[in-house]
């Protein structure tokens, strides 16, 4: 721990310089809950807010007990290790080229249409495609399918072609500017209106542009996206979930969620912590549109302070508190299994299942968000300097809340499992493996019922939040 706050502190003034420079991009990072993504979501579930809780609680709480009476290795293993492989060198040649081409020309599109097209969020398909398309439907993508990110990544394929390397990405760095920089775009998507100004949001993509460009440019393309550039960082672990993997040989599919039993995913506690900012950010943009979220707000603006400094102090704060609750279940979790382990070690072993519940709440929260706005976006797309008056949307039924929960649930219940098969490569004794996994997954069932919480009541407009 006191290493990774000693890389933290080190790389902090360099993070905050970049961080201050970005927003959003045609990927889209920051959440869209808030302005256009509220007409994405339901009304809260039909059935009691207590039900709701006590039945995920229970449900997750129960799985982990089934699961944990499977000890057969061999059993484990196979989920691990199972995978069917395929190479195709000329179609990926192909592949990366087209994909390539339409990332740069869906930039373009987006940089021209947000100058000179309708400068109303709702109308824009600038703001509908980086939002709908990139932060909703892409993500969604990622972890159901397989990651496309770095075959579209226009940034990459720009940065391929012009002379880099100039210098060596520093060890230490690791990837602590995506983690700085994806905190700030979070914040700077709540407190300024990225998605009801195209114009607003095309300068940022122009300023990101450079930056990640530069990036590529001084480190490398190859290492600048695998560790500092934060959309390809976050494709990159969302897309670990999925069922197709790239690796060095081609293409292989695997079971769903098989990758994150892997020790290379997670390497230190810089990626760690953007796993954790994941699952934190999309909490936070949750809670921001909830009863309890508005009166907090209201109640600390009352206070005294500036709207903008109460909603980075509740995203950094509520981020520090999980970091500290993790890292005490990685304590929790060393000495139950009175292991020669670090608590470090375990704390980064054990962080790749979290990025199941990352999936799980993003589908929560953005499912029905893309089959509302869908329309919208392929409305703007055909017309987009001339869009309809009344760009098309779906209302979301009372019912599609049951779909918004099951995503919760489902993720929670991959990452039960994914602990179970982590802790029995990390352990030879079947005792020893069943008691470390405790400390985590209670850390999993207080997620789980904050927000099942969070998905189960009404939203609200969020407070001080510019138009």
């Amino acid at each position: 721990m006191s290493r990774c706050s000693a890389l933290a502190r080190r790389t902090g003034i360099a993070g905050v310089v970049a961080v201050l420079t970005l927003a959003v991009t045609a990927g889209g990072v920051a959440a869209s809950n808030v302005a256009i993504g509220l007409s994405g979501q339901s009304d809260g579930t039909p059935i009691p807010i207590w039900l709701s809780l006590v039945t995920g609680g229970g449900v997750i709480a129960t799985s982990m007990l089934l699961t944990m009476l499977v000890t057969d290795r061999t059993v484990v293993e196979r989920f691990h290790t199972n995978a069917v492989g395929f190479s195709n060198d000329r179609l990926e040649t192909v592949g990366s080229l087209v994909f390539g081409t339409i990332g740069i020309a869906t930039l373009v599109f987006v940089v021209v249409v947000g100058l000179v097209g309708p400068q109303i969020g709702s109308f824009s398909a600038t703001v509908l495609l980086t939002f709908v398309g990139g932060r909703a439907l892409l993500t969604i993508i990622a972890y159901t399918v397989g990651n496309p990110w770095r075959a579209l990544n226009p940034w990459r394929h720009i940065a391929a072609f012009v002379p880099n390397g100039y210098a060596t990405y520093p060890p230490w760095l690791g990837s602590w500017p995506a983690v700085g920089t994806l905190l700030v775009l979070i914040w700077l998507e709540v407190v300024t209106p990225l998605t009801s100004s195209p114009r607003t949001l095309v300068a940022v993509i122009l300023a990101y542009s450079v930056f990640t460009i530069g990036g590529a440019i001084v480190f490398t393309p190859q290492t600048w996206f695998q560790k500092g550039d934060p959309i390809s960082v976050w494709f990159r672990l969302y897309g670990a979930v999925a069922p197709i993997q790239r690796t060095e040989a081609g293409l292989e599919v695997r079971y769903p969620g098989a990758r994150l039993g892997d020790d290379d995913l997670i390497t230190d506690g810089s990626v760690l912590a953007f796993v954790l900012v994941l699952i934190w950010e999309l909490t936070y943009s949750g809670f921001i549109v909830t009863g309890p979220g508005v009166r907090t707000v209201e109640t600390l603006v009352g206070i005294g302070f500036p709207p903008q400094l109460v909603y980075l102090g509740l995203l950094l704060g509520g981020f520090a508190l999980f970091w500290k609750g993790y890292w005490l279940a990685a304590a929790r979790t060393r000495n139950r299994t009175e292991t020669h382990l670090s608590r470090g070690s375990l704390a980064i072993r054990f962080g790749s299942p979290l990025l199941a519940i990352a999936a799980g709440y993003h589908f929560a929260h953005y499912a029905g968000f893309s089959l509302s706005l869908w329309p919208s976006l392929v409305d703007t797309m055909v017309s987009p300097l001339n869009p309809p008056e009344n760009p098309t949307q779906y209302l979301l039924t009372s019912w599609f809340s049951y779909v918004e929960l099951t995503g919760i649930l489902v993720g929670h219940l991959l990452a039960v499992w994914l602990t179970h098969v982590v802790s029995f490569e990390l352990f030879s004794g079947k005792r020893q493996a069943v008691r470390s996994q405790y400390p985590f997954i209670i850390v999993m069932v207080v997620l789980a019922v904050v927000n099942l919480y969070l998905v189960a009541v009404p939203p609200m407009d969020p407070v001080y939040v510019p138009n």
